[in-house]
């Protein structure tokens, strides 16, 4: 078998080189291409379109993981770097200042507790105010510390959400337009009148 496939393929060859022509090869049909020419576009604005990077979400979201705000900053939306660390720094402030002030009235308590009257408050608030003050900046730092977190989330989302919404096709071949439009009601047979929102992609 292998030298019949041998000699057939030797035979194939010589053939063709006899003829010297080879047969011509079906052409292959780009569907993308036809789809296009036949809405108008050309393959030079389609090459000028930018193209899409489907990394590009996420690093951002990765950059402002590591650094609020890098991500934004990675989409050129630099205005926007100013408000997450704004926002980001105060829920960071908010929490150490309760934080200090949780451990100041709960240090005091226990030495009330203990027996102790050398506390910085003694004199000035009573055992039971210590006690609210102490769970009242108790709940306040936890409060912050939730918030602080969630605008830590957000931020990451921001930074993914707009580089996916930076690289949607926007040029001129998008359009939305309003037609007024005319449909008779098959019961009644009385005509309607109303305006169409017609997306063009």
């Amino acid at each position: 078998m292998f030298f019949a496939l041998l000699f057939l393929q030797i035979g194939l060859s010589q053939e063709k080189e006899e003829t010297g022509k080879e047969e011509p090869q079906p052409k292959e049909v780009d569907s993308l291409a036809q789809n296009m020419e036949g809405e108008g576009i050309t393959f030079e604005e389609v090459a000028k379109r930018k193209s899409i990077n489907p990394l590009a979400p996420s690093k951002a979201a990765f950059y402002s993981a590591v650094f609020p705000g890098l991500g934004q900053i990675y989409n050129k939306r630099y205005w926007k770097a100013p408000i997450v660390w704004g926002a980001i720094g105060t829920g960071i402030y908010v929490y150490s200042y309760n934080n200090t002030e949780y451990k100041r009235a709960r240090n005091a308590f226990k030495r009330r507790l203990a027996g102790f009257t050398d506390d910085e408050f003694f004199g000035r608030i009573s055992d039971e105010a210590l006690e609210g003050a102490q769970e009242n900046t108790q709940r306040d730092r936890d409060l912050a510390l939730v918030i602080t977190i969630a605008l830590y989330a957000l931020n990451i989302i921001d930074a993914n959400v707009d580089a996916h919404l930076k690289q949607y096709n926007v040029d001129d071949n998008l359009a939305v337009d309003f037609q007024p439009y005319i449909d008779v009601n098959p019961v009644t047979n009385q005509p309607n009148y109303g305006m169409a929102l017609v997306v063009k992609f």
